[in-house]
């Protein structure tokens, strides 16, 4: 017996004696100059590990490049040179954790690495990534120390106070910019549609302005749908939230594969790549009581692994289902115990003996689960110990009568989690609803500050100015209009109106406008004036206002001689009296079928449209509605047998057609 526990001690004692952390990465620098590490596939997968290696190649130097979870309880420049000690090779030894460049030393070679890692750190966000990460810092370690360093505090002074903007939106801010699109996409055509329906309207009661064709506003309204979502695929043109690769099967798989065929070989699985909490004292400790619990009465197999449970893990650093994941790839029944070394939880899970895993999961106590004060002071968190007292309480629970196991935990969030939602989702379809809301309620305020608008103008009327008439004088104007402008241009006569024995023409035109009036300006806003009268009277406060400013030729004769560049206002276009003062007389065609010409003078527009398109005269023709036809409208000289049917021989024609018709001489 004495022969036997000799030749079995030693034996023993060499398989309990645990790999140091900085020995297993160098073993594994060893067999390739780049370790990504199985932990983090969910941020950064194994199969990333050729892009830091091609990135490293451009050093131009021998480049050893860990990349591990972050570890609090480690400092990265002691590993990095543990690590080379075990190497013994010259180079740059570099540490990228899940989200950055952590520690970069160079050992027998000359490189900037503290600039470059000054460089990483204050010119990126910190989302970037640990792989565009890598690649800035070696793009300035291949500039070489003087450019490094220069660009090094340029960066520390440029982001000394402001950080780099992020690379990445989230998914709330992916929902924000669909519920926004959603907004504008309803709300800007709808909005289109109703405010220029609602000018529109006010327009054709109105009579102003020439009829838009029906096709040009809801043709603007689609236009803008289609601007907007096009700009929207662009501005939002964001796919993904993080820099991270999505992972494959086998990187989703590797480190679950690893532990559990450690934990075939040894009930303790201690992680090499994190730092080492339990000595070999504690580890032999541990493994016996593991042996004694397993040959108790009603006892069982206990697999403790010691492994980081990080949210960037397969399991997205859920204990459960990472145990339940060993359980079923390991295929051994038992109570599989969870401890972390970073952190120092402890958490037990049933697989099939006769304790009551309720009692797991909510008894054990808190000193055990989650530690004390002095737990989380040390640098192991006193795992050693509470997994003694882990066994303690498992040696005194109560056994059932049949073995008992966990219920299948939740399902981990999907592998490639990081791909954003389609911009035309989620939140795109309460946007439309809100956007067709607000497009409601924008029009109303719109319609509302037209009719105020409306209001104040009429409280303060001011007539359009000369040049733009032809392009706003209806050809087929209503009441209101005709009774707007009549009075606004009769009023705005006689405010200008100061001396009359100096300006006899414009005393003559007002004189005839005010007969037309019966001497009371508001006459030509009541209802029940003529449509005929009204233009006569438009006509000679125009004509007026323009010999007051000096515009009307001294002649007497309207019939005297045109000018093409300059306007008659002796002349009015015959055409459309509304339009304004004449240019020249022309031959223009005035009915749609047949070709019934009359000269008539014409405005500069009109006489365009006479020698390029003179079948589109009888459409510029001012109708006026004939008493006799009902509501049917008849060129404005039919219309009536007043002094209107004199407007085509001149202003002077028109006084005096005023005044025999009102027996003034």
């Amino acid at each position: 017996m004495t022969a036997s526990f000799a030749t079995a001690t030693p034996a023993r004692a060499a398989e309990a004696t645990p790999v140091t952390q900085a020995a297993y990465l160098a073993d594994r620098l060893r067999e390739n100059p780049v370790h990504v590490t199985d932990q983090l596939p969910r941020e950064l997968p194994r199969s990333t590990a050729p892009d830091f290696a091609r990135l490293a190649k451009k050093t131009g130097v021998p480049t050893y490049v860990l990349v591990l979870p972050a570890q609090s309880s480690t400092d990265g420049r002691q590993l990095l040179g543990a690590v080379h000690d075990r190497l013994n090779r010259d180079g740059l030894y570099v540490l990228v954790d899940d989200s950055t460049v952590a520690e970069a030393t160079a050992y027998g070679v000359r490189v900037p690495a503290d600039a470059a890692s000054t460089v990483t750190t204050y010119e990126l966000p910190y989302d970037a990534g640990p792989l565009r990460s890598f690649g800035r810092f070696v793009d300035v370690i291949a500039q070489g120390g003087e450019k490094a360093t220069a660009r090094a505090e340029a960066a520390r002074e440029t982001y000394r106070d402001d950080e780099p903007a992020e690379m990445y939106i989230g998914p709330s801010d992916r929902r924000n910019q669909s519920f926004v699109t959603g907004t504008l996409l309803t709300g800007m055509p709808l909005l289109i549609l109703l405010v220029a329906g609602y000018a529109g309207r006010r327009r054709r009661r109105s009579g102003a302005g020439r009829r838009v064709p029906r096709w040009v506003v809801p043709g603007a309204a689609v236009v803008t749908a289609a601007a907007l979502a096009l700009t929207a695929t662009v501005v939002f043109g964001q796919t993904r939230s993080s820099a991270a690769e999505p992972p494959t099967p086998a990187d989703l798989s590797a480190r679950v594969d690893r532990v559990a065929a450690g934990l075939k070989k040894d009930p303790v699985y201690a992680d090499p790549e994190s730092p080492r909490v339990l000595d070999s004292r504690q580890l032999d400790r541990l493994r016996d009581r593991i042996r004694d619990f397993r040959r108790s009465d009603g006892g069982g197999p206990v697999y403790v692994s010691l492994m980081p449970q990080t949210p960037a893990s397969e399991s997205a650093g859920d204990s459960w289902l990472f145990a339940a994941a060993v359980h079923a790839e390991a295929r051994q029944d038992g109570l599989y115990v969870v401890a972390d070394p970073d952190d120092g939880t402890i958490d037990v899970y049933n697989y099939g003996l006769r304790i009551d895993s309720t009692l797991l999961s909510l008894d054990l106590p808190d000193a055990v689960r989650f530690g004390d004060s002095r737990a989380d002071e040390a640098d192991d968190h006193l795992l050693g110990e509470r997994l003694d007292t882990l066994m303690t309480f498992l040696d005194k629970a109560p056994r059932t009568d049949r073995p008992d196991f966990e219920s299948t935990p939740a399902a981990a969030p999907k592998a490639d989690e990081h791909t954003l939602p389609p911009l035309f989702a989620t939140d795109f379809w309460p946007g439309l609803f809100v956007g067709a809301f607000a497009a409601l309620l924008l029009s109303g305020a719109v319609a509302g500050g037209m009719w105020i608008a409306g209001r104040l103008r009429r409280r303060d009327p001011a007539p359009e100015p000369t040049d733009v008439l032809p392009l706003t004088a209806p050809t087929q104007p209503s009441a209101s209009y005709l009774r707007r402008t009549a009075y606004t241009e009769l009023t705005t006569l006689i405010s200008e109106f100061t001396d009359p024995d100096d300006r006899t023409r414009a005393w003559d035109h007002l004189d005839a406008a005010m007969l037309l009036a019966d001497g009371d300006p508001d006459r030509a806003r009541a209802a029940g004036t003529a449509p005929a009268t009204l233009v006569a009277v438009i006509v000679l406060a125009r004509a007026g206002r323009a010999a007051l400013a000096g515009d009307a030729d001294d002649a007497d004769d309207a019939d005297d001689a045109d000018d093409a560049d300059n306007p008659r206002h002796d002349l009015c276009c015959g055409v459309n009296p509304l339009h304004g003062p004449a240019v020249s007389r022309h031959h223009v065609r005035v009915s749609a079928q047949g070709n019934s010409r009359r000269l008539l003078p014409v405005c500069e527009p009109c006489r365009d449209t006479a020698i390029a398109e003179p079948g589109g005269i009888p459409g510029r023709l001012l109708k006026l509605p004939d008493p006799s036809l009902g509501n049917s409208r008849v060129p404005y000289y039919d219309a009536t047998d007043g002094p209107l049917t004199a407007v085509p021989h001149g202003i002077a024609r028109l006084i005096d057609k005023v005044r025999e018709t009102a027996g003034v001489h």
